[in-house]
């Protein structure tokens, strides 16, 4: 499951935001370090299609792909050296995919800004500090155990995680994470073990007023190299109270046609290159997440690991032609095709996997 940590300083709107995502009750009062140990959601991912699949199909469950969001105590300056929560912090953050980094861009003289006024820039710039630091940290000691490592003997492996550490050591120290630093694949390997957390892909969660929140020509304070997600965490909030028919309504009204936690999850499937594929029957109809790329026996196996190693072909059916004519409809319209080995998943790909005994 793709696990997603919410991170930030202190009294930015994280606790509430992961609230207002996974509608579960967590502390989120006005004061720092309110929370301290992880709080952990799981929420479905909202998909239309798969409603649609369901329906035809007359399903007995519906089973929506899943996304752990991590609400991870707030970090201050000092963090890599301890200060605060610091060490708790890093260490919860090397367990996540991904991180929502939700920095403050709203005023409010009611809530308490750690770093004493709103400035997005600084704020990032403080955290990402504490992350390249920690970073920092883990590299070198790396470094310095592989040339002792080195003398008694080189391997293959060993050169190629000198290699990919050497390039991060230099990056970092000249204010580019790792995730900025080409490596190859065998090197991507080497170094995967050690959860280095400027790799992990990011995305910033901008948490502004609601008149910036329905803004369409919202510019990011980030410019183009920060994937940037405009949110009125506060708003937000207050649509998930509602009744779910009264929801859609409101949000129209602000000029907006998905709610945060659609738009978010899209960004992070965005961030992460993941794609979704369907399965639907009388019994149920299922989303699965896998990589964009992901070749039709490793979807199989996604569904269960045997299917991979007995797969025999896959039969595949864009789902808004299943719904239009059922899954027997679309075989007699020749609207079902039977791919291979190598055939390469797409998104919405509604899938019946043959495979051996």
């Amino acid at each position: 499951m793709l696990q997603v940590g919410i991170v930030g300083l202190p009294n930015v709107g994280k606790s509430t935001l992961f609230k207002t995502l996974t509608k579960k009750q967590v502390p989120c009062e006005n004061f720092p370090f309110c929370t301290i140990e992880p709080n952990v959601g799981i929420v479905e991912v909202p998909d239309e299609r798969l409603l649609a699949l369901s329906k035809k199909s007359n399903s007995q469950k519906t089973i929506f792909t899943a996304i752990e969001f991590v609400d991870i105590a707030g970090l201050v300056a000092g963090a890599h050296k301890g200060e605060g929560l610091g060490n708790k912090f890093l260490a919860n953050i090397r367990e996540v995919d991904m991180i929502a980094h939700v920095v403050r861009a709203f005023k409010d003289p009611n809530v308490h800004h750690v770093s004493g006024g709103v400035d997005p820039m600084r704020d990032v710039e403080i955290v990402e500090l504490e992350l390249a630091m920690a970073d920092l940290d883990v590299v070198q000691k790396r470094l310095r155990n592989l040339q002792g490592e080195m003398k008694a003997g080189k391997t293959k492996e060993k050169e190629e995680e000198t290699s990919a550490l050497e390039k991060i050591n230099v990056a970092i120290q000249t204010g580019k994470p790792a995730r900025l630093v080409e490596l190859s694949e065998e090197e991507q390997k080497a170094i995967k073990g050690l959860e280095l957390l400027t790799l992990k892909p990011v995305l910033y969660i901008i948490n502004v007023d609601e008149t910036t929140a329905a803004d369409p020509n919202w510019k990011s304070p980030f410019g183009s190299e920060r994937l940037a997600l405009p949110l009125s965490v506060k708003i937000e909030s207050e649509i998930m109270e509602m009744p779910v028919e009264e929801q859609q309504v409101f949000l129209e009204s602000l000029g907006l046609t998905k709610s945060g936690l659609d738009r978010m999850i899209l960004k992070c499937y965005e961030l992460l290159d993941l794609i979704t594929f369907l399965t639907s029957g009388e019994k149920e109809s299922r989303a699965w997440t896998i990589k964009k790329g992901t070749k039709a026996p490793q979807a199989a196996g996604v569904i269960h690991t045997d299917f991979e190693k007995a797969f025999i072909c896959a039969e595949i059916i864009n789902w808004q032609d299943f719904v239009a004519l059922g899954e027997v409809g679309a075989r007699e319209a020749g609207k079902l095709r039977t791919e291979g080995k190598n055939y390469v998943m797409r998104d919405g790909d509604t899938c019946n996997f043959k495979v051996g005994i």
